[in-house]
């Protein structure tokens, strides 16, 4: 899986859209150290987490563009993590990685993830797609109170930024 993971990269090197920043969550430390470097390859800046709990500690000190987790992990799983990043922030970004995606009937809608993506010979391609996905998706909007036109008065010049 490792040399088809690097392997991957030179293939999609061309496209690269951003510096953005990517936490990395998975218990096997090959996986972590083998998506880092695609991920990496393409631009990314990328923290990698060995466990849900550090991934936690984590995302409510630092600000990250997207998550990618892995499900299966001791003590608290993906689905879990994600749960708890969505309590803390309901925009976030998050992917979850499963080699068990259809045994275990996991899906956007179950897990609370933006994507799911089975671990397999494809999961590089999918996996730099969904990255780009999600990181291209507009922020989303806010609440007509507090857009241009709502009755509040707006001063300065600052946008809709992404977060």
């Amino acid at each position: 899986m490792t040399a088809m993971l690097l392997c991957t990269v030179s293939q999609m090197k061309a496209t690269q859209v951003s510096n953005a920043t990517i936490l990395l969550v998975d218990d096997n430390k090959d996986g972590l150290v083998v998506r880092r470097s695609l991920l990496e390859e393409l631009g990314y800046h990328v923290e990698i987490s060995a466990n849900a709990e550090e991934a936690l500690k984590l995302f409510s000190v630092s600000r990250f563009d997207l998550i990618v987790t892995d499900h299966k992990m001791p003590r608290m799983n993906g689905t879990e993590l994600i749960e708890r990043i969505r309590k803390l922030d309901p925009d976030a970004r998050v992917i979850l990685l499963s080699a068990f995606v259809e045994p275990m009937g996991l899906n956007e809608q179950n897990t609370g993830a933006d994507s799911v993506i089975v671990k397999s010979a494809h999961e590089p391609v999918h996996l730099v797609r969904a990255v780009k996905r999600l990181l291209n998706r507009p922020a989303p909007k806010k609440p007509p109170g507090t857009q241009r036109g709502g009755g509040r008065v707006r001063t300065g010049t600052r946008g809709n930024l992404a977060h």
